[in-house]
């Protein structure tokens, strides 16, 4: 289990709680419930207006997953595969079969259930790219919605403000009582801001990560079977999974270089 997420929200939500202790405010003038209702209540739904209620299902069934973590990743991976390279070197490429009750990764245990059934190594790259491709579809969607969630709310939360304000100017004949309604007015924003930045989008990014990396993993579990079934010796199957784990945290690392060099050259000017 990565605790990444939960530390960072505790340690989010405990910083904002530290900067109300300081100011001498209570926690109570913040969880007021009807800004709250409103940004949470109304921005789960035109989450849910701007997609498919499958979507939201999914992203539902996906928040789990981003508390949770990634369990196996491409490098931990590799051993599993080689340990199969040996096997099918020693046993033949039928003796693959055997593991199929023991294996618990779906895509490892389709990848080997068709190489024992003979499946042509073309047939089975489209196969297992086609699987990747879906899968990573799957992981856009949950995380897209709750980055759609994170887009909307602090919108939410200006009308929430508005229409508190609203009822503010209605009450200009009891000057003692506007300070705490225009206080509570923007509570509404607050939630949004709030909800968007501590909750809806670092969910947002989790999972797009989390999708990034069984991307990878899924990737070389791909190459490492096609390697088996085409015969190819433990030893370089090892070393070409490998290199392909370290090309790719190179691609990666290349990629966040060129958009911070970008950034900064935009600032620049």
């Amino acid at each position: 289990m990565d605790p990444s997420l939960i530390l960072g929200l505790v340690l989010a939500f405990g910083a904002l709680i530290a900067m109300i202790n300081l100011e001498g405010a209570t926690i109570g003038s913040l969880l007021i419930p009807a800004p709250m209702v409103l940004v949470f209540g109304a921005t789960i739904a035109v989450g849910i207006a701007s997609g498919t209620v499958r979507d939201a299902l999914h992203a539902v069934k996906s928040l789990p997953r981003a508390f949770r973590g990634e369990r196996r990743t491409a490098s931990s991976m590799i051993d599993t595969v080689v340990g199969y390279a040996e096997k099918a070197r020693a046993e033949g490429l039928l003796a693959l079969e055997q593991g199929l009750e023991d294996e618990k990764d779906p895509f490892l245990r389709q990848a080997l259930q068709s190489i024992a059934d003979g499946t042509d190594a073309e047939d089975l790259r489209t196969l297992l790219e086609d699987e990747l491709t879906s899968t990573a579809a799957r992981n856009r969607t949950a995380s897209r919605f709750y980055m759609t969630l994170g887009g909307f709310a602090p919108t939410v939360g200006i009308i929430g403000t508005v229409v508190s304000l609203t009822h503010v100017l209605e009450k200009l004949d009891k000057p003692d009582t506007l300070g705490p309604m225009i206080a509570t007015a923007f509570v509404a924003t607050l939630w949004g801001l709030l909800s968007a930045n501590f909750i809806w989008l670092p969910i947002g990014g989790r999972l797009q990560r989390l999708g990034e990396l069984e991307l990878e993993r899924m990737t070389v579990l791909m190459e490492g079977m096609l390697a088996i079934q085409a015969g190819a010796p433990p030893q370089f199957v090892g070393e070409r999974l490998r290199a392909l784990v370290s090309e790719r945290s190179s691609a990666r690392s290349g990629r966040r270089a060129r958009t911070r060099a970008a950034e900064e050259t935009e600032q620049a000017s």
